[in-house]
């Protein structure tokens, strides 16, 4: 897909055949859609780039958030560790983490269950970062202890 029009004929195709009516975008192509009262998931599409941001509020971090949450958010930015393609960003007023994970349009047009299977991935995976995040900012781990996460790729077990 490479237009608006093109993008919205296939979220149109995309709520006809998965049944997923809240899938309709605003007169700029986002669509935003809240999941089991946990999560913002939003999909914009990217005119210029013909790709589309899939972008998630994980988790709104504490003001005393340990530095081992930041490196390790560092690291799946800066390397996209443990991030499946993906990277983080941080909302500047909220401390908000967000998930961000770009598509190629003509490949979610192209298979519509496979575009419905990775943002069932990628809300799998905002669990284990927000799983990730809390317990370390709740526990009271040295900073010489890494937080491990359990899977290498979406899905994947270690």
């Amino acid at each position: 897909m490479r237009t608006m029009d093109e993008y919205k004929a296939f979220l149109a195709e995309l709520r006809k055949t998965t049944g997923l009516t809240m899938m309709v975008p605003d007169e700029t192509g986002l669509v935003t859609v809240r999941v089991d009262d946990t999560y913002t998931l939003n999909l914009q599409f990217i005119e210029a780039t013909a790709k589309i941001l899939c972008f998630v509020e994980v988790v709104e971090l504490s003001k005393d958030a340990p530095k081992a949450v930041y490196r390790d958010l560092l690291a799946g930015g800066l390397f996209g560790k443990d991030t499946a393609g993906g990277f983080f960003t941080l909302e500047d007023a909220s401390e908000t983490v967000i998930y961000n994970y770009f598509y190629d349009g003509d490949v979610a047009a192209r298979d519509l269950e496979e575009f419905v299977t990775t943002l069932e991935k990628i809300l799998q995976l905002c669990d284990i970062w927000a799983d990730r995040i809390n317990s370390a900012m709740t526990a009271t781990t040295s900073a010489a202890d890494p937080l491990v996460l359990p899977y290498t790729h979406m899905g994947v077990r270690a």
